[in-house]
C-alpha cells in the first residue's frame, strides 16, 4: 500500500475517533444489558482476544461494546464510567468497566458482565435491576489505570518462531487507542505494518529474525503519535510468553 493511502486511511480513522476520545463531564445517553456467566465475571472468549485476562481484568467488571465504541478492535481495553438512570435502583457513581468484547443489540452500547451490571445498583436493589434486563444509561470515557503497568505484549498461542508472529496488546493506559502496529525490518531499513487480525491481536508472517523493535500509532489526549519500543521482543520469543515494554501510556 502506498504511504499516501496509509496516511489517508489513518486520517479517516482519527476523524471518526475524535468525538469518542474527548474526555469531559458530558455523559452520552445510551442503553445497557448483561450476559449470562456462571461466575458473574467476563467472557474469556471475548472478541478482543484477551482470553482468561478478559474474565478477570478490572475484577471482572467488563463489557462488550457496540461497533461505535469497538472501532474495529481499536477500542479494546478502553475504560468507561456508566450510570443507569432509574433513581430508586441506581447508585450515583455507576460502574467503571473495561471493554473486552464486541456486542450490541436492542439499542445498547454496553453488554456487561453480570458483576458489572449489578455494580450500578443501590445496595439491596440488585435483583430488581437484573429483572429489567435492559436499562437506560449514560456513559463517558475515562482514563484507564492499570496500577503502573507498562504496555505489555503477549505472544499469541498460534505464533510460531520464526515463521509467524502474533501479539496481543495489553494495558493501554489513559484515554488512548492504538490504531496501528509496525515492526522494524533491519535489512530494508523500514517499518513494516502488522495486520490487525481481530480485537487487540496483530500479526506478521515471516517476521524479521533477531531482536525485534515495535512501534505503535497511538491516538488520545496527546494527539496522534508514533511511540517506539526498542528491543521489544527477544530473538527467542515464544508463543504464550508475555513481555513488558518501556512504554507507559497515561
Amino acid at each position: 500500500m502506498k504511504k499516501s493511502h496509509v496516511l489517508l486511511s489513518l486520517l479517516v480513522q482519527v476523524i471518526v475517533l475524535l468525538p469518542l476520545l474527548c474526555l469531559s463531564d458530558d455523559f452520552v445517553s445510551s442503553r445497557a444489558t448483561y450476559y449470562g456467566s456462571p461466575d458473574c465475571k467476563g467472557n474469556p472468549r471475548g472478541a478482543c482476544g484477551y482470553g482468561e485476562l478478559g474474565r478477570d481484568i478490572n475484577d471482572g467488571e467488563v463489557s462488550g461494546v457496540s461497533s461505535r465504541l469497538w472501532k474495529n478492535g481499536a477500542g479494546c481495553g478502553a475504560c468507561y464510567q456508566v450510570r443507569c438512570k432509574i433513581p430508586p435502583h441506581c447508585n450515583e457513581e455507576g460502574v467503571y468497566v473495561v471493554a473486552t468484547d464486541y456486542g450490541e443489540g436492542d439499542g445498547t452500547d454496553f453488554i456487561f458482565s453480570p458483576k458489572a451490571y449489578g455494580s450500578m445498583a443501590r445496595p439491596g436493589t440488585e435483583f430488581q435491576l437484573y429483572s429489567f434486563g435492559v436499562v437506560d444509561v449514560e456513559y463517558q470515557r475515562v482514563p484507564c489505570r492499570y496500577g503502573g503497568y507498562n504496555l505489555v505484549y503477549k505472544i499469541h498461542e498460534k505464533s510460531y518462531n520464526p515463521h509467524h508472529l502474533a501479539i496481543l496488546i495489553l494495558y493501554v493506559g489513559g484515554v488512548n487507542d492504538i490504531l496501528a502496529v509496525e515492526v522494524w525490518q533491519e535489512d530494508c531499513k523500514e517499518w513494516k505494518r502488522m495486520r490487525r487480525v481481530f480485537g487487540a491481536v496483530h500479526d506478521y508472517q515471516n517476521p524479521p529474525r533477531g531482536t525485534l523493535s515495535l512501534r505503535f500509532l497511538v491516538y488520545g489526549s496527546a494527539g496522534l503519535n508514533w511511540v517506539e519500543s526498542q528491543n521489544a521482543l527477544p530473538a527467542d520469543w515464544t508463543a504464550g510468553a508475555t513481555y513488558n515494554s518501556n512504554i507507559l501510556l497515561s
